[in-house]
């Protein structure tokens, strides 16, 4: 049966997204760390966990003290559902805000917003103290403060089993170099949409850390540091989720460059409509037609956002479609020629 016959019959089920970019559970859950249960620790935490939510939401640090916020940070139990706190160690405040509530606040304050399905990264990330050198892998402790810590930034981070072969490769040579391409051919298996190689260095009181990020063709780099490993893992993917969310925050209503075009999508069968539904999400997006596996959607939002975002689901753009030509007339003599066609309006792109 053909895809049309499906959408019109309704019987599109909801399934998984096909790509590798991941769906964020918990977005718009917060726990803050506090130092007793008192009202002051409470509302201190609280005014964290909103700053915590806000920055998750807009990748953008001065999102917090803008003008349409004023209210919430006055008063943020107006979008909290509920709150609790949770034993440790250490111990913390769970803030739950609700997130119809939230969305509303940030649209109307005009705050672009980053969506919650987000770019898988598979993180390469040596720790190298006073007992030695050591690659973090996905069953060891040293791996939960960098949970936690993806936990809090919104990042969906997987890390690698850390096996001999992978010890040996996960050197700080290569985890510092500028070529990925040894890092990439051993992070296949593990089918994640980008890798960021971490190397963390004990000096003195401190720890810091020089970190790459690879996704797409747009190298991320930089530098962090915290009083222990639990605050640089905090740092990092600080410093990973604000170079990622410019490339996929998305400003509801049109605005700046963000503006209404037509997508068209080739190869679709029932399982990448639901795909496409949701890598769609954030940009408003409206179904005009389907012929065959051609669809055809009007969306909203910027060119390299809709790039960014189709790239999650592994699509490959197509070039532009050229207008019809029009049979014409012979020209008459000292006529200028017709001018040729030029490529239809909106992006292409195939599974």
């Amino acid at each position: 049966m053909r895809l049309r016959n499906y959408l019109l019959a309704g019987c599109l089920s909801v399934c998984a997204l096909a790509a590798h970019a991941e769906t964020v559970k918990n977005l718009y859950q917060v726990r803050e760390t506090v130092g007793g249960q008192t009202p002051e620790e409470r509302d201190a935490a609280t005014q964290r966990a909103l700053e915590t939510l806000v920055l998750r939401l807009t990748g953008d640090p001065k999102a917090f003290n803008a003008s349409g916020l004023a209210a919430v940070r006055k008063d943020p139990q107006q979008i909290i559902s509920q709150y609790g706190y949770e034993a440790g160690p250490p111990e913390s405040l769970r803030v739950d805000f609700d997130p119809a509530s939230t969305d509303t606040l940030l649209r109307q304050a005009g705050l672009p917003t980053w969506g919650n399905n987000r770019p898988s990264v598979l993180a390469w990330w040596l720790n190298e103290g006073s007992d030695g050198a050591n690659l973090v892998g996905d069953g060891q402790p040293t791996a939960e403060p960098l949970r936690r810590a993806a936990s809090h930034r919104g990042l969906p981070l997987r890390l690698p089993l850390a096996d001999l072969g992978e010890q040996t490769l996960g050197t700080a040579k290569t985890l510092d170099g500028s070529d990925a391409t040894p890092l990439r051919a051993a992070s296949e298996r593990y089918g994640a949409d980008g890798l960021l190689a971490v190397h963390a260095k004990q000096e003195g009181g401190k720890w810091t850390a020089q970190w790459h990020l690879y996704l797409g063709d747009r190298p991320e780099q930089g530098k962090a540091e915290g009083d222990d490993p639990a605050a640089l893992a905090d740092a990092v993917l600080l410093a990973v989720s604000q170079r990622l969310a410019p490339r996929y925050v998305v400003k509801s209503g049109g605005g700046g460059a963000a503006t209404d075009s037509t997508l068209q999508v080739e190869g679709m069968t029932l399982e990448h409509y639901a795909a496409l539904g949701r890598l769609l999400e954030p940009f408003n997006a409206k179904l005009k037609s389907v012929d065959g596996d051609k669809v055809v959607y009007q969306v909203n939002g910027s060119s390299d956002q809709l790039r960014a975002q189709l790239a999650l689901g592994k699509l490959s753009e197509m070039p532009p479609e050229a207008a019809p030509v029009v049979a014409t007339q012979p020209l008459a003599p000292g006529a200028a020629p017709a001018p040729a066609p030029q490529p239809a309006s909106g992006l292409r792109f195939h599974w």
